[in-house]
């Protein structure tokens, strides 16, 4: 019996990565077909589109804008864009917060380090992204000596920002994003989650 539950975890924590990827693509791709699809339907003669054309046009768009964004004249037309749709108070409110987080998360580049937050004398402890260090505009945060840092959900896409004394800080050797990976599985990273020790483990039995 702890044989067979043995092998149903195996296959299970095997596959259960595998469907979820899967998943996630095939929302994707179905997502990026819906963008264009529409219309290139409405463009072409009856029943002549391909499936796959919408999402298919959807990279190559996105390939194409992020090639004139290489062109300084480009980027120039790019930023008069941004200043205009940011001055308009409804836009700037919903455009200005979006930017702001993919940027955050683009290639980490809002993530300065990884730090260890001590919540007292003797922990908790908890394992914090660095997004913030300086309030110039805010004087009293300035003084205050805080920094802002982003603390994960775990199994969840989010987490919560709070301002912490540096005191209460302790720098970690961790990379940016083995510490993201690590705070959103819930630290669930060892021998229990390999499948090749779970068969050795049964075997064992």
């Amino acid at each position: 019996m702890a044989k067979m539950r043995t092998i149903f975890l195996r296959g299970l924590m095997t596959l259960l990565p595998i469907a979820v990827t899967i998943y996630i693509l095939y929302t994707g791709v179905v997502i990026f077909e819906d963008i264009l699809g529409g219309l290139i339907r409405s463009l072409l003669p009856e029943h002549t589109y391909i499936p796959g054309l919408g999402f298919a046009f959807t990279i190559l768009l996105i390939f194409l804008f992020g090639l004139l964004l290489n062109n300084l004249i480009s980027q120039t037309l790019l930023q008069k864009l941004e200043e205009g749709l940011k001055s308009i108070p409804l836009i700037k409110a919903v455009y200005s917060p979006l930017q702001d987080l993919i940027n955050l998360f683009s290639n980490n580049k809002g993530m300065r380090s990884v730090v260890l937050v001590k919540w007292q004398e003797d922990g908790p402890y908890t394992v914090g992204l660095i997004t913030r260090e300086t309030f110039d505009e805010f004087p009293s945060l300035q003084n205050e000596g805080l920094v802002a840092v982003f603390i994960p959900f775990s199994y969840a896409l989010g987490g919560q920002t709070l301002l912490f004394k540096k005191k209460n800080l302790q720098p970690i050797d961790i990379p940016v994003e083995k510490a993201l990976q690590l705070s959103i599985t819930a630290w669930v990273k060892g021998e229990q989650s390999d499948p090749a020790s779970l068969n050795k483990r049964g075997s064992s039995k």
